[in-house]
């Protein structure tokens, strides 16, 4: 059974970042699973998720890391993933969350908390603060994936965002 592992890396964007990375995976015979990959200012960041049967994996992509550091700029890092604990798998529904507002600190960590408050896992999400046309303030949105419970109602849920949305003074809107 392979081991499976967590890679981030990062550098400077420019064409051919994505192939300097993957290549390590590659070369050494990494099964390269799921991937997220993305532009943040002008840096591009990699999160990817392999599986491996070398029992020396772990020191060999670490000592490639070092080395893409050296010779591509690039900051990479590997986390081995614990084996999945079989348990009694809860029913979720899958919603999104739809965040929007002048721009202000604390709205992920505002958002964020209320969630884990209520149990509730963040599968994905992604956000950007851009100018506004009108005005040219700037408006951050925030777009949130998340696990619910089945049991949980949603008119209850809904209703409990809207403490936070006031809180903020922010839209959150919730698709179910």
């Amino acid at each position: 059974m392979a081991d499976r592992y967590i890679m981030t890396a990062f550098g400077k964007d420019r064409a051919g970042i994505v192939a300097d990375v993957t290549r390590l995976l590659y070369e050494n015979d990494c099964n390269l699973e799921d991937t997220t990959m993305s532009m943040l200012a002008d840096e591009f960041t990699l999160s990817l998720l392999f599986s491996s049967q070398a029992p020396d994996i772990e020191e060999r992509l670490t000592r490639d890391c070092r080395r893409l550091e050296l010779d591509k700029n690039i900051s990479a890092f590997i986390r081995p993933l614990q084996p999945v604990q079989t348990k009694k798998p809860q029913s979720y529904k899958t919603c999104t969350l739809h965040i929007e507002g002048l721009d202000q600190a604390g709205i992920v960590y505002k958002t964020s908390q209320f969630l884990a408050d209520q149990q509730l896992n963040i599968i994905h999400l992604e956000s950007t603060a851009d100018a506004s046309p009108q005005s040219g303030a700037t408006i951050y949105s925030m777009t949130i994936h998340i696990q619910v419970p089945e049991e949980l109602p949603f008119d209850q849920l809904e209703e409990k965002l809207s403490t936070v949305a006031d809180d903020l003074m922010v839209d959150i809107s919730l698709d179910r």
